[in-house]
């Protein structure tokens, strides 16, 4: 078999010195230029021959314990594929208001915009605004929306995209349109997400598993937007981001898969075998019958098409109505493409760079796997989880103490369509929970990590610095075993300031200082029931956060309705709970909870959106069997005086019996409000479901000034 890890050049990380991060060896993280295609295919040949070789040995191993214990086991699956991605081896009242003035034409004055996580970099949605059209994806369809003044809100153009449209962008004339494409005949998409991973407790961003379509259109006549261009990626969409006009977009593309792979000998008998136990001759077979099957993998693997794998997009331009291939490749020669020498997998992950209203295409590809995406103006980062046991030549420490790492890969970006330069790599102990466990200040990124899974006592968190040297993401300083026996639920850093939430039973929420990024430390803790899920800065001195009520039952708690919390954090050594409000039993949800995009704060006016689910009747650990509410809540916020509730915008209640997913018994990491965002244009708000947008003045949120189907 090949040597585990063969080819990683290891390096000494950190110091003992508090704050700094304790020695440790790791495999090299720095991905190394292809020079060509060649050299790609070979490498992932190997790693497809390692990979498997490192399954035969595993399986090969618990084969022979099988003689020596008894027969217990033997695996089913003795044939199956390798690829890039598996895991295995195939495998209220409202509160008296004014009555707000009445509507001018144009625009509004003040409107609430995306919820990102970084200022000037705008991440894709569904919905996007500019205070007096609202562009929305339904139903198969741009829908462009008149909607100044509010109580005249009306579609005026509704155009259909191909394939089924997820995310879009708008900026200056031009819309951008994320679309998953069916595959072509007899070509079954890997694997397909019913649902789109947003939180990461218990779900991974790895796209939906179909091609990537981008459609750019001109709206300039939002009357009548026409398309100007199409790019078909054989990859699919994992996230994006836009500085200015220039667009960046993190495509995944599954790397080759060989078919007629036997991982396991199915001639073997080890029922029968075991009566005799471990004798030479048994043995011998045992170990015969999995050589034989290497060595034919081997052959099979050297014989696959591995160069029909690497990525492709197809562009067409369409002037005057005529479309024109252009023949473009940004892939083409394998230029730009990057070579891990982690345990990546052979799958290839692409930073796609283009500029809306321009046709140049520039991008950077590595070998390595999906993740959770984080960028600011100038840095995109991408980070990939691993487990011990599910990934193939383990390149972090032993496996059996530190059994979760992740890679962290850091790319150029910039405010024109230039390429996506790749930077440099690193990696660090434990698993990222989603982008906002990672944040680039001064120069240092500062990341937050989980080990282990409850309910295994051996949890535990870590907060790095890293800082890019010679290609490599280094890390400068750690706070080590923070919060053992519990998992982190949320995370957000400002400026010097990063804050973490875990949870077991209770919420400490702890506050730490990356005054020095080289020597972080924990200031101050705060323990409540429940838990944070998402934070949200309102100022330097206070924290928002949206999460879960929780029950103590002495070893552990359940879950029960939402929370909202305002957290006095203007002495980190000493963080308070300011304000406080729960909304609903165990069983009540909200996108928001799990999905940043759907928390909309408007702060020029002091206005919180969220959309919710209200589910009553809850007892302890049962869920509530009574939906009380469905649409979106209206508070107003103040740090001084807290929540204050407006009421509600009520959607009609969904038909439990016809779709369970619409009931009060979901899980908390999975929000099913039929509401999925909202907007702010002054004093009215716009709550947007699948099917209708409902506009009503924040005085009076009962009575919506508008009603407009979404429905063709």
């Amino acid at each position: 078999m090949l040597a585990l890890g063969a080819g990683f050049t290891a390096c000494s990380i950190g110091s003992s010195e508090p704050g700094k991060p304790p020695q440790t060896t790791v495999a090299q993280s720095a991905l190394t230029p292809a020079t060509s295609c060649e050299e790609v295919e070979g490498m992932l040949r190997e790693r497809l021959k390692q990979d498997m070789l490192d399954t035969i040995e595993s399986r090969r191993k618990l084969a022979l314990e099988e003689l020596e214990v008894g027969c217990s086991w033997w695996g089913a699956g003795g044939g199956g594929s390798v690829d890039g991605t598996s895991t295995g081896a195939g495998v209220a009242v409202p509160h008296d208001l004014p009555s707000p003035p009445a509507d001018d034409d144009g625009a509004a004055t003040e409107h609430s915009t995306t919820n990102t996580q970084e200022a000037d970099v705008d991440e894709a949605d569904f919905i996007k605004n500019d205070g007096e059209h609202v562009y929305l994806l339904a139903h198969g369809q741009l829908q462009i929306f008149d909607a100044w003044p509010a109580a005249d809100t009306h579609r005026i153009a509704a155009v259909p995209i191909e394939g089924e449209p997820k995310k879009l962008f708008v900026h200056e004339g031009r819309a951008l349109v994320y679309s998953s494409a069916p595959p072509a005949p007899n070509e079954p998409a890997e694997y397909r997400e019913t649902a789109e991973c947003t939180y990461g407790y218990d779900c991974d961003f790895t796209g939906d598993g179909t091609p990537l379509l981008v459609t750019e259109l001109d709206i300039r006549d939002l009357t009548a937007p026409t398309v100007v261009r199409t790019l078909k990626f054989s990859g699919s969409f994992i996230n994006a981001r836009r500085i200015g006009s220039a667009v960046h977009t993190v495509v995944y593309s599954p790397g080759p898969t060989v078919e007629g792979l036997a991982l396991s000998p199915e001639e073997l008998d080890l029922c029968a075998m075991a009566e005799a136990g471990p004798t030479p001759q048994n043995v011998a077979a045992v170990n015969s019958a999995f050589d034989k099957i290497a060595q034919k993998n081997l052959e099979l693997i050297d014989a696959a098409p591995i160069e029909v794998d690497l990525p492709t997009v197809e562009e067409t331009v369409y002037r005057d109505g005529e479309a024109i291939a252009t023949g473009a490749e940004p892939f083409a020669g394998c230029e730009g493409f990057y070579l891990s020498n982690t345990g990546d997998g052979q799958s290839f992950l692409s930073v796609v760079s283009t500029e809306l209203g321009g046709e140049a295409i520039g991008q950077a590809t590595i070998v390595g796997r999906p993740g959770a995406v984080y960028a600011n103006a100038a840095s995109l980062y991408v980070a990939s989880r691993h487990q011990f046991g599910n990934t193939y030549g383990w390149f972090y420490e032993d496996g059996g103490t530190t059994p979760d790492a992740t890679t962290i890969h850091k790319f150029a970006l910039s405010d024109r369509a230039l390429p996506s330069a790749y930077l440099g790599s690193g990696v660090v102990k434990g698993r990222v929970l989603n982008q906002f466990a990672l944040s680039e200040h001064k120069g240092y990124l500062r990341v937050a990590t989980t080990t282990g899974h409850l309910p295994d006592p051996d949890t535990h968190n870590t907060v790095a610095s890293l800082k890019l040297e010679g290609g490599e993401l280094v890390v400068k300083g750690m706070v080590d075993n923070l919060a053992p026996g519990e998992d982190i639920r949320s995370a957000r850093f400002y400026g010097d300031v990063g804050f973490v939430v875990t949870f077991k039973k209770t919420d400490p929420l702890f506050t730490l200082d990356f005054s020095d990024p080289e020597a972080p430390r924990v200031r101050g803790e705060l323990k409540i029931p429940g838990f944070s899920t998402y934070m949200h800065m309102i100022d330097e001195g206070h924290v928002m956060s949206i999460g879960y009520d929780a029950d103590d039952q002495g070893e552990f708690a359940w879950f029960q309705g939402i929370m909202l919390q305002i957290f006095d954090v203007t002495n980190l050594d000493a963080p308070k709970l300011a304000h406080k409000v729960e909304i609903g039993t165990r069983g009540s949800t909200s996108d928001a909870a799990t999905n940043h995009l759907a928390f909309n704060y408007f702060a020029q006016r002091g206005l919180l959106g969220i959309p919710m689910v209200i589910c009553e009747g809850s007892d302890g650990g049962e869920y509530a069997d009574t939906m009380t509410f469905s649409g979106l809540l209206v508070y107003k916020v103040d740090v001084g005086e807290g929540f204050t509730s407006m009421g509600g915008v009520a959607h009609p209640l969904p038909d439990a019996s016809a779709d369970p997913y619409t009931s009060c018994g979901n899980w908390w990491t999975r929000g099913n409000s039929h509401v999925k965002r909202s907007v702010f244009m002054e004093d009215y708000v716009y709550s947007v479901s699948d099917d209708e947008i409902r506009v009503a003045a924040v005085s009076d949120l009962s009575a919506p000034a508008a009603i407009v189907s979404l429905t063709p």
